[in-house]
Protein backbone atom coordinates (compact mmCIF):
# COMPACT_ATOMS: atom_id res chain seq x y z
CA UNK A 1 0.00 0.00 0.00
CA UNK A 2 1.41 3.62 -0.76
CA UNK A 3 2.63 5.28 2.39
CA UNK A 4 0.63 7.29 4.47
CA UNK A 5 1.79 10.41 5.82
CA UNK A 6 0.98 13.30 7.93
CA UNK A 7 1.76 16.82 6.60
CA UNK A 8 3.39 19.02 8.21
CA UNK A 9 2.81 23.07 8.37
CA UNK A 10 5.00 25.03 6.74
CA UNK A 11 8.26 27.05 8.50
CA UNK A 12 11.87 26.02 9.27
CA UNK A 13 11.72 22.05 9.17
CA UNK A 14 15.06 20.27 8.31
CA UNK A 15 14.55 17.64 6.51
CA UNK A 16 15.70 14.15 6.07
CA UNK A 17 16.14 13.06 2.69
CA UNK A 18 19.05 13.57 -0.05
CA UNK A 19 18.93 9.57 0.36
CA UNK A 20 18.49 11.81 -2.60
CA UNK A 21 18.68 8.01 -3.86
CA UNK A 22 19.61 6.23 -0.76
CA UNK A 23 21.93 7.73 1.55
CA UNK A 24 22.11 11.27 -0.02
CA UNK A 25 18.95 11.43 2.17
CA UNK A 26 20.67 10.07 5.30
CA UNK A 27 22.41 13.78 4.98
CA UNK A 28 19.06 15.12 5.09
CA UNK A 29 17.29 14.00 7.94
CA UNK A 30 20.07 16.40 9.95
CA UNK A 31 17.43 19.12 10.31
CA UNK A 32 14.36 17.62 9.81
CA UNK A 33 12.52 18.29 13.47
CA UNK A 34 15.09 20.51 14.94
CA UNK A 35 13.83 23.84 15.26
CA UNK A 36 10.45 22.96 15.75
CA UNK A 37 8.49 20.05 16.91
CA UNK A 38 5.52 18.52 15.75
CA UNK A 39 1.94 20.33 15.91
CA UNK A 40 -1.25 18.83 15.22
CA UNK A 41 -1.16 17.48 11.81
CA UNK A 42 -4.07 16.44 9.17
CA UNK A 43 -3.44 13.16 7.52
CA UNK A 44 -2.84 13.57 3.89
CA UNK A 45 -3.68 11.47 0.78
CA UNK A 46 -1.30 9.62 -1.17
CA UNK A 47 -1.86 12.15 -4.10
CA UNK A 48 0.54 15.48 -4.30
CA UNK A 49 -0.61 18.66 -3.63
CA UNK A 50 -2.90 20.18 -6.91
CA UNK A 51 -0.83 22.25 -9.15
CA UNK A 52 2.18 20.24 -8.51
CA UNK A 53 2.99 18.44 -11.28
CA UNK A 54 5.32 20.62 -14.13
CA UNK A 55 4.62 20.52 -17.20
CA UNK A 56 6.61 18.01 -17.95
CA UNK A 57 5.09 15.29 -16.54
CA UNK A 58 2.00 16.60 -17.29
CA UNK A 59 2.58 15.73 -20.55
CA UNK A 60 4.92 12.93 -20.17
CA UNK A 61 8.28 13.91 -21.26
CA UNK A 62 10.76 12.28 -19.79
CA UNK A 63 14.07 14.93 -19.69
CA UNK A 64 16.49 12.34 -17.54
CA UNK A 65 15.68 8.88 -18.77
CA UNK A 66 17.59 6.77 -16.10
CA UNK A 67 19.21 4.67 -19.06
CA UNK A 68 21.81 7.51 -19.49
CA UNK A 69 22.53 7.17 -15.68
CA UNK A 70 26.37 5.34 -15.23
CA UNK A 71 27.40 2.95 -14.46
CA UNK A 72 24.88 0.56 -15.50
CA UNK A 73 23.43 -2.50 -13.47
CA UNK A 74 25.42 -5.62 -13.31
CA UNK A 75 22.82 -7.88 -12.55
CA UNK A 76 19.90 -9.25 -14.47
CA UNK A 77 17.97 -10.87 -11.57
CA UNK A 78 14.19 -10.13 -10.72
CA UNK A 79 13.42 -7.72 -8.50
CA UNK A 80 10.98 -7.90 -5.63
CA UNK A 81 7.74 -6.90 -5.69
CA UNK A 82 7.81 -3.02 -4.36
CA UNK A 83 6.11 -4.04 -1.10
CA UNK A 84 8.60 -7.00 -0.56
CA UNK A 85 11.37 -5.27 -0.88
CA UNK A 86 12.56 -3.73 2.23
CA UNK A 87 15.07 -6.45 3.15
CA UNK A 88 16.91 -6.49 -0.01
CA UNK A 89 16.50 -2.32 -0.49
CA UNK A 90 17.75 -1.83 3.45
CA UNK A 91 20.08 -4.78 2.98
CA UNK A 92 22.29 -2.45 0.33
CA UNK A 93 22.17 0.36 1.74
CA UNK A 94 23.74 -0.88 5.08
CA UNK A 95 26.23 -2.27 2.65
CA UNK A 96 27.04 0.61 0.98
CA UNK A 97 27.54 2.64 3.38
CA UNK A 98 29.49 0.38 5.48
CA UNK A 99 30.42 -1.10 9.01
CA UNK A 100 27.12 -0.44 10.42
CA UNK A 101 27.06 3.45 9.79
CA UNK A 102 23.43 3.52 8.54
CA UNK A 103 22.40 0.89 12.10
CA UNK A 104 19.91 2.62 13.74
CA UNK A 105 19.86 5.84 11.48
CA UNK A 106 17.47 3.87 8.58
CA UNK A 107 14.12 3.13 8.77
CA UNK A 108 13.82 -0.37 7.19
CA UNK A 109 9.95 -0.48 6.66
CA UNK A 110 8.83 0.94 3.08
CA UNK A 111 12.25 2.42 2.45
CA UNK A 112 11.79 3.30 -1.21
CA UNK A 113 8.05 4.57 -0.56
CA UNK A 114 9.77 6.77 2.14
CA UNK A 115 12.74 7.81 -0.29
CA UNK A 116 10.28 8.68 -2.91
CA UNK A 117 8.18 10.78 -0.67
CA UNK A 118 10.98 12.69 0.82
CA UNK A 119 12.74 13.46 -2.66
CA UNK A 120 9.20 14.76 -4.06
CA UNK A 121 8.67 16.88 -0.62
CA UNK A 122 12.38 18.87 -0.70
CA UNK A 123 11.47 21.33 -3.46
CA UNK A 124 8.25 22.35 -1.13
CA UNK A 125 7.81 24.23 1.94
CA UNK A 126 7.86 21.21 4.25
CA UNK A 127 8.80 17.33 5.07
CA UNK A 128 5.99 15.33 6.84
CA UNK A 129 8.43 13.39 10.22
CA UNK A 130 6.38 9.98 9.33
CA UNK A 131 7.84 9.84 5.62
CA UNK A 132 11.12 10.16 6.43
CA UNK A 133 13.87 6.91 5.45
CA UNK A 134 15.89 7.80 8.05
CA UNK A 135 15.40 8.81 12.00
CA UNK A 136 15.60 12.19 13.34
CA UNK A 137 18.74 12.92 15.57
CA UNK A 138 18.70 12.35 19.05
CA UNK A 139 18.18 15.78 21.38
CA UNK A 140 16.74 19.02 21.33
CA UNK A 141 18.12 21.72 18.56
CA UNK A 142 20.19 24.19 20.49
CA UNK A 143 20.60 28.03 20.10
CA UNK A 144 22.62 30.20 21.45
CA UNK A 145 21.40 33.84 22.72
CA UNK A 146 23.04 37.04 23.05
CA UNK A 147 22.41 40.82 22.91
CA UNK A 148 18.72 39.90 22.25
CA UNK A 149 19.17 37.80 19.09
CA UNK A 150 19.14 34.28 18.51
CA UNK A 151 21.50 32.08 16.41
CA UNK A 152 21.90 27.81 15.98
CA UNK A 153 24.63 26.56 18.72
CA UNK A 154 27.21 24.90 17.20
CA UNK A 155 27.19 22.40 19.04
CA UNK A 156 24.42 21.15 16.71
CA UNK A 157 27.05 19.77 14.59
CA UNK A 158 27.21 16.78 16.97
CA UNK A 159 24.06 15.50 16.08
CA UNK A 160 24.27 15.88 12.45
CA UNK A 161 27.94 14.22 12.45
CA UNK A 162 26.76 10.50 12.25
CA UNK A 163 24.78 11.38 9.08
CA UNK A 164 27.41 13.60 6.99
CA UNK A 165 29.93 10.95 7.73
CA UNK A 166 27.63 7.90 6.25
CA UNK A 167 27.64 11.29 3.15
CA UNK A 168 31.45 11.04 2.99
CA UNK A 169 31.45 7.30 3.27
CA UNK A 170 29.10 6.13 0.46
CA UNK A 171 30.49 5.73 -3.07
CA UNK A 172 28.65 8.20 -5.53
CA UNK A 173 29.16 5.35 -8.18
CA UNK A 174 28.00 2.32 -5.53
CA UNK A 175 24.57 4.58 -5.15
CA UNK A 176 23.56 5.34 -8.10
CA UNK A 177 24.23 1.62 -9.37
CA UNK A 178 22.09 0.44 -6.63
CA UNK A 179 19.41 3.01 -7.58
CA UNK A 180 19.46 2.48 -11.32
CA UNK A 181 18.57 -1.60 -10.66
CA UNK A 182 15.79 -0.96 -8.71
CA UNK A 183 14.66 2.55 -10.65
CA UNK A 184 11.52 0.22 -11.82
CA UNK A 185 10.59 0.03 -7.58
CA UNK A 186 11.27 3.66 -7.81
CA UNK A 187 8.97 4.50 -10.35
CA UNK A 188 6.25 2.45 -9.41
CA UNK A 189 6.71 4.25 -5.45
CA UNK A 190 5.96 7.44 -7.81
CA UNK A 191 3.62 6.67 -9.78
CA UNK A 192 1.61 5.15 -6.92
CA UNK A 193 2.32 8.53 -4.73
CA UNK A 194 0.02 10.32 -7.35
CA UNK A 195 2.02 10.88 -10.02
CA UNK A 196 0.72 8.20 -12.54
CA UNK A 197 2.67 10.09 -15.69
CA UNK A 198 5.25 11.12 -13.68
CA UNK A 199 9.01 10.67 -14.01
CA UNK A 200 10.77 9.87 -10.75
CA UNK A 201 14.57 10.54 -12.01
CA UNK A 202 13.10 13.50 -13.05
CA UNK A 203 11.72 15.09 -9.68
CA UNK A 204 14.72 13.26 -8.21
CA UNK A 205 17.12 16.04 -10.49
CA UNK A 206 14.71 18.82 -9.60
CA UNK A 207 15.21 18.34 -6.09
CA UNK A 208 18.96 17.91 -6.37
CA UNK A 209 18.96 21.36 -8.59
CA UNK A 210 16.53 23.09 -6.19
CA UNK A 211 18.98 22.23 -3.14
CA UNK A 212 21.85 23.48 -5.41
CA UNK A 213 20.60 26.79 -5.64
CA UNK A 214 20.34 27.31 -1.64
CA UNK A 215 21.81 30.48 -0.37
CA UNK A 216 25.28 30.07 1.82
CA UNK A 217 25.31 32.28 4.54
CA UNK A 218 28.66 33.44 6.35
CA UNK A 219 27.67 34.52 9.41
CA UNK A 220 25.52 32.83 12.44
CA UNK A 221 22.11 33.17 11.16
CA UNK A 222 19.32 35.01 12.93
CA UNK A 223 16.68 33.41 14.31
CA UNK A 224 13.37 34.60 15.75
CA UNK A 225 10.90 32.37 18.24
CA UNK A 226 7.13 34.13 17.72
CA UNK A 227 6.30 31.54 19.50
CA UNK A 228 7.32 27.84 19.94
CA UNK A 229 9.73 26.77 17.25
CA UNK A 230 12.34 29.08 15.72
CA UNK A 231 11.86 30.36 12.20
CA UNK A 232 14.43 32.91 9.97
CA UNK A 233 14.45 36.37 11.14
CA UNK A 234 14.93 36.98 7.26
CA UNK A 235 11.77 36.30 5.39
CA UNK A 236 13.65 35.67 2.35
CA UNK A 237 15.29 32.39 4.19
CA UNK A 238 12.37 32.06 5.55
CA UNK A 239 10.63 31.57 2.32
CA UNK A 240 13.10 29.08 0.73
CA UNK A 241 12.12 24.98 0.03
CA UNK A 242 12.97 22.71 2.77
CA UNK A 243 15.75 21.49 0.88
CA UNK A 244 16.99 24.88 0.48
CA UNK A 245 16.73 25.11 4.42
CA UNK A 246 18.40 22.24 5.45
CA UNK A 247 21.49 23.29 3.33
CA UNK A 248 21.61 26.62 5.15
CA UNK A 249 21.68 25.06 8.48
CA UNK A 250 24.44 22.92 8.16
CA UNK A 251 26.64 25.59 8.01
CA UNK A 252 29.19 26.98 5.57
CA UNK A 253 31.56 23.85 5.14
CA UNK A 254 29.01 21.04 5.62
CA UNK A 255 26.69 22.92 2.68
CA UNK A 256 29.45 23.04 0.23
CA UNK A 257 30.27 19.54 1.03
CA UNK A 258 26.62 18.22 0.48
CA UNK A 259 26.61 20.31 -2.92
CA UNK A 260 29.91 18.59 -3.78
CA UNK A 261 28.51 15.50 -3.31
CA UNK A 262 24.81 15.80 -5.04
CA UNK A 263 26.88 17.35 -8.01
CA UNK A 264 28.26 14.61 -8.54
CA UNK A 265 25.20 12.39 -8.29
CA UNK A 266 23.62 14.58 -10.68
CA UNK A 267 26.02 14.40 -13.24
CA UNK A 268 25.86 10.57 -12.84
CA UNK A 269 22.21 10.68 -12.43
CA UNK A 270 21.76 12.78 -15.82
CA UNK A 271 24.58 11.62 -17.82
CA UNK A 272 26.70 14.25 -18.17
CA UNK A 273 29.36 13.08 -16.27
CA UNK A 274 31.70 14.23 -13.17
CA UNK A 275 32.28 18.05 -12.73
CA UNK A 276 35.62 18.74 -13.42
CA UNK A 277 37.17 19.19 -9.72
CA UNK A 278 35.06 16.15 -8.09
CA UNK A 279 36.18 13.12 -6.64
CA UNK A 280 33.92 10.10 -6.09
CA UNK A 281 35.73 9.07 -3.35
Amino acid sequence: MPLKKKRSSTGPWLLSAVLVVGATAVAIVIWQQATRPARGSRPVASSPPAGTQGPAAAAGAIRHPIAQATPAPASTAPLPALDASDADVAGALLALAGEGALDGLLQRDQVIRRIVATVDALPRQSVASEILPVRTPKGAFLVERAGGGITPSPRNAERYAPYLQVLQRVDPKALVAWYVRRYPLFQQAYRDLGYPRGYFNDRLVVAIDDMLEAPEPQAPVQLVQPQVFYRYADTDLEARSAGQKLLMRLGPADEAQVKSKLRVLRGLLTGSGLPAEASVH
